[in-house]
């Protein structure tokens, strides 16, 4: 396994990161458990997860998935050193966390409390917000020109900012937490945060995570060059698009059990002619390079430039076993070329 630096931190991260949204609807405690523990065997030391998982986010189930790691976690105490934990305070939008309100300094303290209870631990590695307060929530703002940006008022988002980071240095000084991070931010938002650190001697942001992947590939150049210049990690979710780009989904397949069947996810995911048209190309590509087509995706996403460590999710341990095989994977330069050649002809169509 190889690893990279966490943004500006001191942290070594391995290049893979467990994922868990589904722990705790699509699995079990006892499957959690044996993806940990299979994880850690093949190297990985890195787990995000997050106070509104698993997903589809529920008030019945929430928080279900730090319950359950920290079950992982009080039978294998010796162990947590050896991993670098992430989880994140949710944003605006679900009624059921905070009556949907945006994240404030009370709230971050607060929801830092919570989810170490969960976890039945005492420090958290990383702690990211999960979606801005400008966009409410996170998973409806992913296509073009669907913010309204007339709404923003800077000052008051910028002074929203400020209060987060005040209460992030409050936890850090605690020890509760070690460093803070953003998910599904833009580069104006990384920037307003660095500003703001640098300003009043804050906390700064090392890390962001955003969906990233072969058909949804935006960041790529911009925020990613700013992450490199910034020493900010970048760690893409969602690197087989919903699971679009294990081709399991083509011609509007819907497997029993699996995640489009579920719902609130199956109207999440944008899947148009154009992915389908896109996928079909990267199997091609995948099964001439002798790799399955999620294997094909997951080594790409870890190899573009800017990259620190790749999020993986997985609902059997045969999926996670997959992908994880993915990064020790070598793709020749007649397959990269090949799939730089279907990115120029369908680009971004997720």
């Amino acid at each position: 396994m190889k690893f990279s630096k966490l943004g500006s931190s001191n942290i070594d991260v391995s290049r893979v990161c467990l994922g868990s949204m589904t722990w705790g609807l699509q699995n079990s405690q006892q499957e959690a458990n044996q993806q940990i523990d299979f994880a850690l065997s093949k190297g990985i030391n890195f787990i995000d997860t997050a106070e509104l998982y698993p997903v589809p986010p529920s008030g019945e189930k929430y928080g279900l998935t730090e319950t359950y790691i920290g079950n992982w976690i009080n039978a294998n105490q010796t162990k947590r050193k050896d991993i670098i934990l992430a989880s994140k305070i949710a944003g605006a939008g679900l009624p059921y966390i905070r009556n949907g309100g945006i994240i404030t300094g009370e709230a971050v303290i607060q929801s830092v409390d919570a989810s170490l209870k969960r976890l039945q631990t005492d420090y958290i590695d990383l702690y990211q917000l999960h979606w801005p307060n400008r966009t409410s929530p996170h998973f409806s703002k992913h296509r073009p020109n669907k913010i309204n940006f007339t709404n923003v008022d800077r000052q008051q988002e910028s002074a929203q900012m400020l209060e987060i980071l005040q209460a992030l240095k409050i936890c850090m000084d605690a020890g509760k937490i070690r460093h803070c991070g953003l998910s599904d931010d833009t580069t104006w938002g990384i920037n307003e945060y660095l500003k703001l650190s640098e300003q009043y001697a804050l906390p700064k942001m090392v890390a962001i995570q955003n969906e990233f992947n072969l058909l949804h590939n935006k960041d790529w150049p911009y925020l990613i060059e700013n992450c490199v210049h910034e020493d900010i990690a970048f760690l893409p979710w969602s690197p087989l698009a919903g699971g679009m780009l294990s081709g399991k989904y083509l011609n509007g397949a819907r497997p029993e059990g699996s995640r489009w069947t579920m719902a609130q996810r199956n109207g999440l995911f944008r899947a148009t002619e154009q992915c389908d048209l896109a996928i079909q190309q990267y199997a091609k590509i995948a099964a001439n390079a002798g790799i399955t087509t999620a294997q094909l995706a997951l080594n790409w996403c870890d190899n573009v430039d800017g990259v620190t460590s790749t999020i993986i999710g997985a609902t059997s341990l045969n999926q996670l076993e997959e992908n994880i095989a993915a990064f020790d994977l070598t793709l020749s330069e007649q397959t990269l070329s090949a799939v730089d050649q279907v990115i120029k002809t369908y680009p971004a169509p997720f």
